[in-house]
């Protein structure tokens, strides 16, 4: 009933009247914080299709005051409130000069009520000359569509055909595509006879393909011969080489001299006295015969030799049994 919603009222009503809900408060004393954050919370807890409609839009408002007399809205219940709204709310709390914290929690501020109706609506006048201005704009393009598509129209039946000139054009279109199939047929036939002529000519006889064929035939056989001959007596001459190299490196060779090849029964090559071994047989290979003999190690026939003090000679005699071997 206060002078500050009579002037959101009355400056709504002007610019563009609207459904409102006033949800009337204390703004000064005691508990007074307390029902403006219900109040802000109350039309946040609206469903949207409940029987009280949820509001698009919240306006906290008050006159003019002190410092004491706005305090309400500075106190920190009524800031988390404006903060928390999910409804976009305006500040218009007393004068443009007054300044209070909800002021920076809010969505806008509004430097006096009759400012937060004006930013809060729109003008009907505006409105109403901007429906009008986009219907004239509608109806000019949709005017302009239809005479496109009438001149378009027209076009299309000065392009059409009377049906007998259609079918004039279709049979000279027959007519000239018959000529030139039979052009064409004509022309092929003159090609393919040229073709048959000179492949005639290139023919030749089957005696003489005959006669070709078996010069060509006899000519190979010879070459076959001479380069089978040639190269078995290559490979015969290779084989006599490698036979004559294998006899030559055979160590039947060392044998034949009066040296046995001793190895264990296994076939290893027992090399040294050391190596042999012990109570064990033995296979003495000759040059005429293999024999088995037994091993004493008790019944040595001369003592162990001393070992050699040179590195270099003893790897040298090594190398000579290998080679022996």
């Amino acid at each position: 009933t206060g002078a500050v919603i009579r002037d959101i009222l009355h400056r709504i009503s002007e610019r563009f009247p609207t459904h409102i809900l006033v949800w009337g408060v204390n703004v000064q004393g005691v508990g007074s914080a307390d029902q403006i954050a219900a109040a802000i919370n109350g039309f946040n807890a609206l469903p949207d299709d409940g029987p009280v409609p949820r509001p698009d839009l919240l306006i906290v408002a008050r006159g003019g005051g002190s410092l004491e007399d706005l305090w309400s809205f500075n106190e920190e219940i009524v800031v988390r409130a404006a903060a928390a709204s999910s409804i976009p709310l305006i500040s218009a709390v007393g004068h443009e000069t007054d300044t209070t914290l909800i002021d920076f929690a809010a969505d806008l501020r509004a430097p006096t009520p009759t400012a937060a109706a004006e930013f809060a609506t729109p003008v009907s006048a505006e409105l109403q000359a901007r429906l009008s201005e986009t219907d004239a704009r509608l109806r000019r393009a949709v005017n302009n569509r239809l005479v496109t598509a009438e001149q378009a129209m027209k076009a299309a039946e000065r392009g059409l055909l009377h049906p007998d000139d259609h079918i004039g054009r279709l049979s000279q279109s027959v007519d000239l595509a018959a000529t030139r199939m039979d052009t064409s047929i004509y022309r092929r036939l003159d090609r393919l006879q040229l073709r048959l002529a000179a492949v005639t000519d290139r023919l030749v006889s089957p005696e003489q393909q005959v006669t070709a064929v078996a010069q060509t035939v006899s000519l190979l056989e010879r070459r076959l011969d001479h380069s089978l001959s040639a190269l078995i007596e290559r490979a015969g001459n290779r084989l006599t080489q490698t036979e004559r190299l294998l006899e030559a490196n055979s160590y039947q060779r060392v044998l034949d001299r009066g040296f046995a090849l001793v190895t264990d029964e296994a076939g290893k090559a027992v090399k040294t006295s050391a190596s042999a071994p012990q109570q064990s047989r033995v296979v003495i290979r000759f040059a005429d015969d293999e024999r088995l003999a037994q091993l004493d190690p008790d019944a040595a026939l001369s003592p162990p030799r001393k070992a050699r003090t040179s590195q270099k000679q003893a790897s040298s005699s090594a190398t000579t049994q290998e080679e022996l071997f």
